[in-house]
């Protein structure tokens, strides 16, 4: 996202983009003559069952079997010698010890599903949600992982999911971004995460630090509207005729494209973003105190406000100083994060439910990868990285609720029946928006680019219709 407030605007757009920039604010009045607006709602592929996407992610790699993945073998034989193949981004042989859960499990909802005591609030919502048991993905180090939880790519830097929804569907909402990130800091892998890269930059993430002032600058410098009008009203003149001979130049439309929801965020962002005529009620089924402008309440409460508002996919990581799931040292970190998530998750399903909006709005929570279930002794009070299983679930948007889709073996070390790659569920998740995710590709650098490379299956089982 640019920022169009700056002590000296006219300096900084001469030198952005060669001058272009210097164009962009004319659609920031009115609609750019004859362009080709990249951010215009598009029709899906085929009818969809949600209409956007609440992403949320964990960082540092959550513990399946301490969560959702219940494996009484593996209590039963906790501190068992087994072999494992594969040791702190390692293959061959290692004798490691089995560990059982740190914490108890129950069974919630109609069908029983399985949740342990960490998540005690989600498991009140369980037939709500559908629990992916068997995920597995390429990596288990934190950057790869991360970055493939988000582009589909441990390899190298491609679009985020959010990026290719974005282009994809277009925006409802032209006062707003069709992609925003609300995290208090950029996960591991930084803000590639969100990043565009080859799309067009109007559908990168547009990243909202919670706090009192959660986007900068977004009053204008100018002091007055009128004055403002008359500066727009002439760049925008400058802009028909720079404009004239470029009616196809994707890069100008995706630049000017993002001047002008920056224009119409200054009216549409501070509204969106004020919780204080929210009800009590909503405050406390969040977890969170009247007047919280922080916290995993307040990005969860502002993810159903800005759907609401029409916004695309919005995606919120929990991350920060003391929010980071990677436990290699002590399982018990774990209480403590969760218990920073787990009623304001649960909070989500609810009022999405309540207002009706559940239905059209697809939830998804995931984490780059698991953990061991076993370690080098078996009184270890950590958990290594493990990517070969994991679990993640969904909720809302056409998912079948109170499910648990896909087992791993009896400890939980690999992901067997019904097992789901990342690709798998970005192919779902595009799925539920009406997009094929076979056929939603980009053009660079002479082929064709999809979010799920020449990989993916829609995960039909865990869909209605």
């Amino acid at each position: 996202m640019f920022s169009v407030a700056n002590a000296n605007r006219r300096q900084f757009l001469k030198q952005a983009s060669g001058g272009f920039a210097m164009t962009a604010f004319a659609g920031m009045c009115h609609e750019t003559d004859g362009a080709v607006d990249p951010l215009a709602a598009t029709k899906s592929h085929f009818p969809a069952k949600a209409d956007s996407v609440i992403f949320i992610y964990a960082t540092g790699g959550v513990s399946h079997v301490d969560s959702f993945d219940y494996k009484p073998a593996l209590i039963k034989d906790h501190s068992k010698s087994i072999v494992a193949s594969r040791w702190l981004n390692k293959s061959g042989e290692f004798e490691r010890f089995l560990i059982k859960p740190h914490w108890d499990f129950r069974q919630y909802g109609e069908n029983g599903v399985w949740v342990s005591d960490l998540f005690p609030h989600l498991g009140s919502v369980i037939d709500d949600v559908c629990v992916l048991n068997a995920m597995h993905c390429d990596s288990d180090g934190h950057d790869k992982g991360t970055l493939a939880a988000h582009t589909g790519s441990a390899q190298f830097a491609r679009p985020s999911v959010g990026s290719w929804v974005s282009y994809g569907l277009g925006t409802v909402n032209q006062n707003l971004p069709s992609f925003m990130v609300l995290a208090p800091a950029a996960p591991y892998a930084g803000a590639q995460t969100w990043g565009s890269d080859f799309l067009p930059g109007c559908h990168q993430g547009t990243h909202v630090i919670p706090g009192k002032d959660p986007i900068d600058n977004i009053n204008p410098r100018v002091g007055s509207n009128t004055l403002q009008s008359m500066e727009l009203n002439l760049l925008r003149k400058l802009n028909a005729t720079h404009r004239r001979d470029r009616q196809d130049d994707a890069a100008i439309n995706a630049r000017i494209k993002s001047f002008e929801t920056a224009y119409g965020m200054q009216a549409a962002a501070p509204e969106a973003f004020d919780v204080s005529q929210e009800s009590k009620h909503t405050f406390e089924m969040y977890g969170m105190q009247e007047g919280d402008v922080t916290g995993f309440g307040w990005q969860c409460l502002m993810a159903r406000r800005l759907v609401e508002r029409g916004v695309r996919f919005i995606e919120l990581i929990d991350v920060g100083s003391n929010s980071n799931w990677d436990s290699h040292g002590n399982m018990a970190d774990h209480a403590r994060l969760a218990k920073n998530v787990d009623q304001p998750m649960a909070g989500l399903i609810r009022d999405l439910k309540q207002r009706g909006m559940l239905e059209r709005t697809l939830i998804v929570w995931t984490t780059e990868f698991g953990r061991t279930p076993f370690n080098m002794s078996a009184t270890h009070a950590g958990r290594e990285h493990h990517n070969f299983c994991f679990t993640s679930w969904m909720a809302g948007g056409g998912v079948k609720g109170g499910l648990a889709y896909g087992t791993s073996d009896e400890y939980g070390i690999m992901a067997q029946e019904n097992s789901a790659h990342t690709h798998d569920l970005h192919a779902t998740i595009l799925h539920q928006l009406g997009l094929n995710h076979e056929q939603l590709t980009y053009r660079h650098a002479g082929r064709d680019f999809r979010l799920t490379d020449v990989h993916g299956n829609v995960l039909h089982d865990i869909v209605t219709g």
